[in-house]
């Protein structure tokens, strides 16, 4: 049997405590400073008075949540904040964050979706999400992603390593390489400058892409997902007909990817900064 409740004071826990709320927007301002803040400063930011401020501080300061330094004055975060981060970020899970906000992409861009890591042959599909509108498409969970020939590819090699992609990729993209010329195709690159061209290409737009180049009448692109080291912890993959997908840049496919992914690498603990 259910114990008694009032409704009143259930209604108080719901409503909860405002306090609390208030005086965490001085964590989130620390959290977010390039350094220590002084008193003043961090109330301004914060949105209340020096005086209101320094009562949570003092509170935070017992807590271990904030540190003063004894000389400037300045508050920073404590080391309860580094323990509570700290476990946080052991637990996050990338790609099971990822796929429960798939469907608000989807819904967003009306296109496949799917999610890759890194394997022990390369990006590597993990979760494959499929549009009802979409045109059937040979990829399938488990399939390793060509690095030249696929935005996944093109993504990874690019990002993974944040910088050394193409070190960590080396061996991968060589053997592309002699089979690109071998069979002579002209969509794909066929030297070392071709290919540190498109992964320029693909840095500065944050975005890896292809038109009808993996896959007759496919276009994609891929996003990296960072985490809180800035290493790629996987890449967000839209899919569609070319002649549906709007596979430029700065179309809505694209900023919506790079949207999803940004927030995702952020709540990860991502930091550009």
């Amino acid at each position: 049997m259910a114990p008694d409740t009032n409704p009143a004071e259930e209604g108080k826990e719901r409503a909860g405590i405002q306090s609390v709320e208030v005086g965490f927007a001085l964590l989130d301002v620390l959290a977010q400073a390039p350094g220590a803040l002084m008193l003043r400063d961090l109330a301004f930011a914060a949105g209340m008075s020096a005086a209101k401020a320094h009562r949570y501080l003092v509170s935070f300061q017992r807590l271990g949540l904030v540190v003063q330094d004894s000389t400037s004055t300045r508050y920073e975060l404590g080391p309860a904040t580094l323990r509570l981060g700290l476990a946080t970020l052991s637990r996050l899970d990338a790609v099971k964050m990822a796929r429960e906000r798939l469907p608000a992409l989807m819904e967003q861009t009306g296109h496949t979706l799917a999610l890759a890591v890194w394997g022990n042959h390369g990006p590597t599909l993990v979760h494959w999400q499929e549009s009802p509108m979409a045109v059937p498409v040979n990829l399938r969970l488990g399939d390793v992603m060509p690095l030249l020939s696929s935005a996944t590819g093109r993504c990874f090699a690019a990002f993974v390593g944040h910088g050394g992609g193409v070190d960590k990729a080396h061996a991968k993209i060589e053997a592309e390489l002699a089979l690109t010329r071998k069979l002579g195709r002209s969509d794909l690159p066929s030297t070392a400058a071709e290919v540190k061209a498109i992964l320029k290409e693909t840095r500065e737009q944050g975005l890896g892409r292809v038109v009808n180049v993996l896959l007759p009448g496919i276009s994609g692109f891929c996003a990296p997902v960072f985490d809180a080291d800035g290493h790629l912890a996987l890449g967000v993959v839209s899919l569609g007909s070319s002649a549906t997908f709007n596979a430029d840049w700065t179309g809505p496919a694209a900023q919506a990817l790079r949207q999803f992914a940004r927030q995702l690498s952020a709540d990860l603990g991502w930091r550009t900064d």
